[in-house]
């Protein structure tokens, strides 16, 4: 188990939900990686400087062979730069509120070091906004504002939207089906986007799905090699209007 859990949740506390930080610099958004340790460790090595921040759009765990080495990689990042590396929550960060599969990396640790940490991965935050965009690991929540996703708790439908959803380019809101995966539309995205007064969605969780969504509006990345897709990160530099303002980059 990770050593420093008492100040990364010292940290995450302060962070709350919603990350919003002041003057982060260069923004680099990093999808899963999924006990890809060889992708994180390349995305420091690449990217990371006095000047950029990265963000990592959960799902650290499962799937891939180096999950514990991986998640504790990324936390202790976190403890040595709490400002410049942002932790977000994916689902599978999340098995402390919903069961899924497959679960090797929780099944491969004791019991007491499951509990420990399934507490500490579900104290992070669950969005990053800055400038005109929003990333999230999923889908969008459905609030009338974007503070109020600080009042988000663990479990509930909007947290079930923003880890679990995935979005279709099809007309609708909430869509059927799904096998309990929100599955939102573009009217549902437009409105969300609208309410949260934000330009550009930055997401990951659906490996297979186009780059681009809604007119570029939404950002589609994924760093993992567990799917036997590229691995790629998003660069932003400037104020966001459009996926046009982002950089696709792989590994």
């Amino acid at each position: 188990m990770f050593v420093n859990s008492e100040e990364i949740e010292a940290i995450l506390e302060k962070e709350g939900n919603l990350v919003t930080p002041d003057n982060p610099g260069r923004l680099v958004f990093v999808g899963d990686t999924h006990g890809d340790l060889a992708a994180s460790q390349r995305v420091f090595e690449r990217y990371f400087d006095g000047k950029t921040a990265l963000i990592f759009l959960g799902d650290y765990v499962d799937r891939g062979d180096k999950s514990e080495e991986n998640v504790n990689y990324l936390l202790k990042k976190k403890l040595n730069n709490p400002d410049r590396v942002f932790l977000l929550q994916g689902n599978h960060e999340g098995i402390k509120y919903r069961k899924f599969g497959p679960v090797n990396f929780w099944n491969s640790i004791s019991p007491g070091d499951r509990e420990k940490y399934q507490n500490l991965l579900a104290n992070l935050p669950l969005a990053f906004s800055w400038n005109g965009l929003i990333a999230t690991h999923g889908g969008l929540p459905d609030v009338s504002n974007i503070e109020e996703i600080d009042e988000i708790k663990g479990g509930e439908t909007n947290w079930e939207k923003i880890t679990w959803g995935d979005f279709n380019e099809v007309d609708g809101y909430v869509l059927g089906g799904g096998f309990g995966r929100p599955q939102l539309g573009s009217d549902y995205f437009d409105q969300a986007m609208n309410n949260l007064g934000k330009n550009v969605l930055i997401r990951s969780h659906q490996p297979n799905v186009p780059t681009y969504l809604f007119e570029k509006r939404c950002i589609t990345i994924f760093t993992s090699a567990a799917y036997g897709t590229s691995r790629r990160i998003a660069l932003v530099e400037d104020p966001v209007k459009s996926g046009k303002d982002l950089t696709i980059e792989e590994l």
